[in-house]
C-alpha cells in the first residue's frame, strides 16, 4: 500500500525565496503547456504530445524569456508537465465514462495568488535526509524538518507543499506492507449523526467535537478585520493569513481526532460496519454547515484504509438500507419515523433508542453482507451508474426506505 506521511518545514528566508522561484516556475511551465494545447485545439491542430511538450519545455529554457527556468531543478519542471498530462488523462477519461464518480471538467490555469502551491522531486532529483535530520532539496538547500514519526521505508518522491496559511509540508510517497493486528472477537455497527458524531452497536455514543462551531467566535473576528482592510494593501494579506491560520487550526483538530477515533475503532474491533451516506446530497441541506464540519467522509475514508492495512474487515451498508426503521429484535419495519423521533417501540414490546437500534441494524446487515461475499456499496453504485447510463432504473422502490432516512435531526446542529 502506498501512503503519505506529511512533516512540517521551516525553511529560512533564502529557502523561502527559493522555494517560491520553485513554485513560480513549475507554474509557468504548467501554464505554457496548457497553452499550446488550448493554442492547437483553437487552431484545429492535433493533440499536443507529452514528448512535444518535454521538448518544447527544453528548447524554452534556451531562450531569453525562459532563461530563468534553469534556476530550479528540472525535475521540478518535468512534474509539472506530468501533473497537467494526468489533469488531461482524467479529463478524457471522464468524458468517456472510463473514469467513475463526478465529471471532471478540463485543467485550468494556476496562479500565483492560488491559497495552495506545491513542487515534486522525485528520485532522479536525488533529494535525500541528512544526517543531522534535515530535507536535502537541489538548489534549495537542506530545510530543517520536525520528524513527528520515521519513514517506514524510502521515499519514492516528495512533494513540498505551502498551504494558505503560510505553512510549508513535506508530503513523502512511501510504500508499506500490511501489519495485521492480533485477532479479536469483536465487531461493531457504526451509525454517524449530528448530534452524536457516532453511535456504535454496543451502546456507546460518541459526542460530535463540532470543532468549527466552537472555533465560530475567533473566525468570525478574523472575518470582520479581513473586511476592513483595504484590498491590495499589506494588511489585507496579514489578515488573509490570520484567516487561514485560524481555519487551519480547526482542520488539523478534526483530523487529529478522526485519526485517534479511526485507529482505536480499528484496533479493538475484528470487522467494522458503516451506512454508505449520500454525504454530498446531504452537504446541500440547511444542515450543510453542521455536516461539513462533522466530517463523515474523512472519517469513513480513515477506517477503510486503515482496516485494510492492519488486516481487518471493512464493510459499507447500503444507503437506502431502513437501519434506523427496522426492529433489531423481531425485523419489523415501521411504516413512518420521523427525524424528531428519537426513541420508538415496537408492536414486540422492545423499546428502541433510533441511534443505537441503527447502529445494531447496521451490524447485523454487515454481517450478512461480509458473509454473502456481496459487493461493498461503492461497487453496487458503480454498477447503477452504468445501468442509468443505458436508461435503467437505479434507486430502489421507495417501501425501502423513506426519502429522509439518509438524512439528520433537525435541532442536531
Amino acid at each position: 500500500m502506498q501512503l503519505r506521511y506529511r512533516y512540517r518545514l521551516y525553511p529560512d528566508a533564502a529557502q523561502r525565496q527559493a522555494l517560491a522561484r520553485a513554485f513560480g516556475c513549475a507554474r509557468v511551465v504548467f501554464n505554457d503547456g496548457l497553452r499550446a494545447r488550448a493554442d492547437a485545439r483553437q487552431a484545429g491542430l492535433a493533440y499536443v504530445s507529452d514528448a512535444e511538450l518535454s521538448k518544447r519545455l527544453t528548447a524554452a529554457k534556451t531562450t531569453p524569456q525562459r532563461t530563468w527556468l534553469g534556476e530550479v531543478s528540472s525535475v521540478v519542471l518535468q512534474q509539472a508537465l506530468a501533473d497537467l498530462n494526468t489533469a488531461y488523462r482524467n479529463f478524457f477519461a471522464s468524458l468517456s465514462g472510463r473514469r467513475q464518480g463526478p465529471k471532471i471538467g478540463p485543467p485550468r490555469y494556476r496562479s500565483r495568488k492560488d491559497s495552495r502551491q506545491a513542487i515534486r522531486f522525485t528520485r532522479n532529483a536525488r533529494f535525500a535526509i541528512t544526517a543531522g535530520g534535515k530535507l536535502r532539496l537541489p538548489k534549495i538547500g537542506d530545510v530543517p524538518v520536525t520528524w513527528s514519526r520515521s519513514l517506514p521505508s524510502e521515499p519514492s518522491s516528495v512533494t513540498v507543499i505551502k498551504d494558505a496559511a503560510d505553512r510549508y509540508f513535506a508530503s513523502f510517497a512511501v510504500e508499506t506492507g500490511d501489519e495485521p493486528l492480533p485477532e479479536t472477537a469483536c465487531e461493531v455497527g457504526i451509525d454517524l449523526g449530528l448530534t452524536h458524531f457516532a453511535v456504535l452497536s454496543d451502546g456507546r455514543k460518541i459526542d460530535n467535537p463540532r470543532f468549527l462551531r466552537r472555533a465560530a467566535k475567533k473566525l468570525r473576528r478574523a472575518q470582520k478585520a479581513l473586511s476592513r482592510t483595504a484590498k491590495g494593501s499589506a494588511n489585507r494579506s496579514k489578515a488573509v493569513v490570520k484567516v487561514a491560520r485560524a481555519h487551519a487550526r480547526v482542520a488539523d483538530a478534526r483530523r487529529d481526532f478522526t485519526h485517534k477515533l479511526s485507529s482505536t475503532l480499528i484496533g479493538d474491533n475484528q470487522a467494522v460496519y458503516v451506512e454508505d451516506l449520500a454525504v454530498s446530497g446531504l452537504a446541500r441541506t440547511r444542515l450543510a454547515k453542521s455536516v461539513h464540519d462533522a466530517g463523515w467522509s474523512q472519517f469513513v475514508a480513515m477506517l477503510e484504509y486503515k482496516a485494510t492495512r492492519y488486516g481487518r474487515t471493512f464493510a459499507k451498508i447500503d444507503r437506502w438500507f431502513p437501519s434506523s426503521k427496522l426492529c433489531s429484535q423481531c425485523g419489523s419495519v415501521a411504516t413512518a419515523l420521523p427525524l424528531d423521533v428519537r426513541e420508538w417501540a415496537c408492536p414486540c414490546g422492545a423499546v428502541h433508542d433510533r441511534d443505537v437500534n441503527a447502529a445494531r441494524n447496521i451490524l447485523a446487515e454487515g454481517r450478512r453482507t461480509v458473509a454473502a461475499g456481496r459487493k461493498p456499496a461503492a461497487g453496487r453504485r458503480r454498477e447503477a451508474e452504468t445501468s442509468n447510463a443505458c436508461g435503467g432504473d437505479v434507486r430502489p422502490p421507495l417501501a425501502v426506505a423513506d426519502a429522509d432516512e439518509a438524512g439528520s435531526h433537525r435541532g442536531a446542529a
